[in-house]
Parts: structure tokens; C-alpha cells; sequence
């Protein structure tokens, strides 16, 4: 029995300077941040927003690493198999924690075990799109059109496996018409793409497109939220507009590898909730255009599984796969 008591006395004695290093002297360096994709990109930029308040609460910069590829998922597999020792997280988004899981086959990893939550930040409507000088001025007109020449709702994408794909198809699906999908290299591409009046339409992130809808290059009918979009009030919703049961967001969160501590993860993720609570940077989210949603960790995964479960049968009607 002493011995026994000895050994658990010795355990816990080895257990301390470990969960002192998690809970107390964390972080003692840089912190790295891994992106899924470009620099300047929308992960990039949520980030960004935040870095003065995380280097001024944490006392460490934070070093920005883009991983571009496979919707996100390079960027993801290098923070998975990253040591979970506080340091590496990964800016997260609906590609990699919502449609990816239903739409790759044969991932090395699991994102929602291997890359669980820490925080969400926000989310960003996507916006139906038309040529400028279409003769479509509403969610009504675009309708008719589409069920009278199905053959002609084609749409652009940024990426197969992207919001933008999968909204093109759940659109089609919610007005019983079958949709034609053509994925271009990037959001750039897919906006030329309907300017260009090479397709009919494009559903994707509000800020892409915001400044040829200014210009007039292109016409903005709705956004794909259900409710009107904060940013954008004057646009009506699809759901408001006829097309029932549509709720699509582009949602960023930052998640972390699975060995990480749990006193860290409750840590950053309350930096990161106060953070954008606080009307100053929630402002800065808005002006790019995107709405505060912080969420911490439990509620965050919560929600992540939510939205494989609602995705999974919209990747499954559109065919898409990826080995």
C-alpha cells in the first residue's frame, strides 16, 4: 500500500510542471497559424483582424503559414499531424469542417477528431449572381427562367467541393430543376466566368463580388443566408424570396489538433469569443464583410457535426467526389 501511494505521489509530482506549462506560462513563443489557402485570402484577413489582440492578451505574434490546396485540406492534414502542444492551429472554414468530410474519400485524417474546435469567428453570406446587363432582376424572374430552360442554368464555382458548388446544387434541388456545374481555379475565374456570360450564374462569398455588383458588371438578386444579411440589408434572402428551406453561410473558425490541452483550447477560444464581442473588431469583420458568430469550443463542435450531417445529402446529389 505505501508503495502504491508513493508512485501515485511521484505521478502527480511529474503531472505538475506539464499542467503548469499549460495553464500558466502558455504561450512562451510564437503561435502558428496555418491557413488553407492564399495570402490575402478570407481566412487570412479574419486572422489578421485579430493578431493585435491576441499578441497584446497572449503576449506572443502570431506566425501566419498559408497551406493552400484541396479546398483547405492540405492546409488541415499539416495541423493534424502537428504536436498538439499549444503552438499550431488551423483557420478552419465550411470546406474542410462541413462538405469535406462527405466529399473526400480517403483522407489521411478525421477533421472533426483529429482538428476539433477552438473557436468560430464568423460567417459571410454567399450572393446569387447574374451578368450585369441580364434581363433577370429578381429571384422570381431567375426561377422561371430555370424551369423554363433548364438547359441553361449553368453555374460557376470557385472549386468543386466549395460553398459555392454546393449552393449551385442545393438551388437546383430546392427549385426542382437539375443544375450544370462548372468549377473554375478560384473565385476570380468564376466571377469572370459570369460576366463573361460563359454561365448563367455564381453563388459565392458576398466580398468577392462586391465591387463588379458596385461597378455594375454584375447584379446581385439575393443572399444565401435566411435571413437578410447585416452587411448587405438591402438584398433580400432566397428563403424570403420563394426558395424554400435555403440557410447557406460560409462560416471560419480556428480549430487545433486533438492531443492540445484543454485548459489552451478553453483558453484561446475565450480570447477569441471576448475578442469579438467587443464592437470595435466586430465592426472591422463587418466592414469586410463578414457577421461575428464567435462560438467556444463545445458549442463550436457542436455545431461543425450539425453541419456534416446537413451537407452530407446535398454532396451526395451533386455526385462529387474526391479520392
Amino acid at each position: 500500500m505505501q508503495v502504491r501511494r508513493r508512485a501515485a505521489l511521484a505521478a502527480a509530482i511529474l503531472a505538475v510542471p506539464a499542467l503548469a506549462r499549460a495553464q500558466g506560462t502558455w504561450p512562451d513563443k510564437p503561435m502558428r497559424f496555418v491557413i488553407g489557402g492564399s495570402a490575402g485570402g478570407v481566412s487570412d484577413i479574419l486572422v489578421r483582424i485579430l493578431e493585435n489582440r491576441l499578441r497584446e492578451r497572449l503576449g506572443q505574434p502570431l506566425v501566419l503559414d498559408p497551406r493552400p490546396g484541396a479546398g483547405g485540406m492540405v492546409g488541415a492534414e499539416a495541423v493534424a499531424r502537428s504536436p498538439g502542444d499549444g503552438y499550431n492551429f488551423y483557420i478552419n472554414h465550411i470546406a474542410s469542417h462541413g462538405i469535406g468530410p462527405t466529399l473526400y474519400k480517403r483522407l489521411a485524417f478525421d477533421p472533426l477528431k483529429d482538428l476539433p474546435g477552438v473557436a468560430r469567428l464568423a460567417a459571410m453570406p454567399n450572393v446569387l449572381i447574374v451578368k450585369g446587363d441580364s434581363p433577370l432582376k429578381s429571384v422570381a424572374d431567375f426561377v422561371a427562367y430555370c424551369r423554363a430552360n433548364p438547359e441553361k442554368a449553368v453555374f460557376a464555382s470557385a472549386g468543386t467541393g466549395t460553398s459555392s458548388h454546393l449552393s449551385g446544387v442545393l438551388l437546383g434541388l430546392r427549385i426542382g430543376i437539375e443544375t450544370t456545374h462548372v468549377p473554375y481555379r478560384g473565385t476570380a475565374p468564376s466571377m469572370a466566368a459570369v460576366m463573361n456570360g460563359e454561365v448563367l450564374f455564381a453563388i459565392d462569398n458576398a466580398p468577392a463580388s462586391r465591387q463588379q455588383v458596385l461597378a455594375g458588371m454584375l447584379r446581385a438578386l439575393a443572399v444565401s443566408t435566411a435571413a437578410r444579411a447585416s452587411t448587405m440589408p438591402e438584398l433580400p434572402s432566397l428563403q424570403e424570396s420563394g426558395v424554400p428551406e435555403f440557410d447557406v453561410a460560409s462560416w471560419y473558425g480556428i480549430t487545433a489538433p486533438a492531443a492540445t490541452p484543454r485548459p489552451i483550447v478553453e483558453r484561446m477560444g475565450a480570447e477569441l469569443v471576448a475578442a469579438l464581442q467587443g464592437p470595435a473588431l466586430a465592426q472591422r469583420y463587418r466592414d469586410f464583410g463578414a457577421e461575428p458568430m464567435p462560438l467556444g469550443p463545445a458549442e463550436y463542435d457542436a455545431f461543425m457535426r450539425a453541419e456534416v450531417a446537413k451537407w452530407a445529402p446535398v454532396v451526395r446529389a451533386s455526385g462529387a467526389t474526391v479520392d
